[in-house]
């Protein structure tokens, strides 16, 4: 029986992981939820800004997803920026009519080779299947920033952008 060497096995593991680690950009865990749902936005950070560390994350939240809260963080600073709702919704007998617009974690320090997670939950509004919320993100480091905030336009997917903002697929009720 012929025994494969160790370094071998780790170089053939490290070779499938670097197109991931290559691609790895602001993105959710979930790219999908069913329209008019509670959602759990899991933001995932894979890397820094060209080998600095992220030192914040702020979220725009998409017009028509409301109730949102952030769960803290760890060593960041939470914040938030409230806005009116371009359409109020109901909830609990009650008109709402503004709430949080945008997430915020500051202060902290993510090294360009660490991995993270920012989350957040959220109502998604009613509408129909396959409707496309984007997350637009900006993520701050020491030295430099990645906006990733590009929104496909029709036609196109957000392989073709270079910093595609993150988004999520709304599927039917179950």
């Amino acid at each position: 029986m012929s025994r494969i060497p160790r370094g071998a096995l780790t170089a053939a593991a490290l070779t499938l992981c670097l197109p991931a680690l290559a691609l790895a950009h602001a993105s959710l865990e979930s790219k999908q939820a069913p329209s008019g749902s509670y959602y759990k936005a899991v933001i995932r950070i894979g890397h820094g800004c060209d080998g600095s560390p992220t030192t914040a994350i702020r979220v725009r939240v998409p017009d028509g997803v409301v109730a949102v809260k952030p769960m803290p963080k760890s060593g960041w600073t939470l914040n938030t920026v409230e806005g009116t709702y371009a359409t109020p919704y109901e909830s609990h007998g009650k008109t709402i009519t503004k709430g949080v617009t945008e997430v915020q974690w500051t202060g902290g320090s993510l090294p360009d080779g660490w991995y993270d997670e920012f989350v957040f939950q959220a109502k998604l509004p009613e509408k129909p299947a396959g409707t496309i919320l984007h997350f637009p993100i900006v993520q701050e480091c020491e030295k430099g920033v990645h906006r990733w905030i590009e929104i496909p336009e029709p036609g196109r997917k957000a392989d073709d952008y270079k910093e595609p903002a993150p988004s999520v697929t709304l599927t039917s009720k179950p």
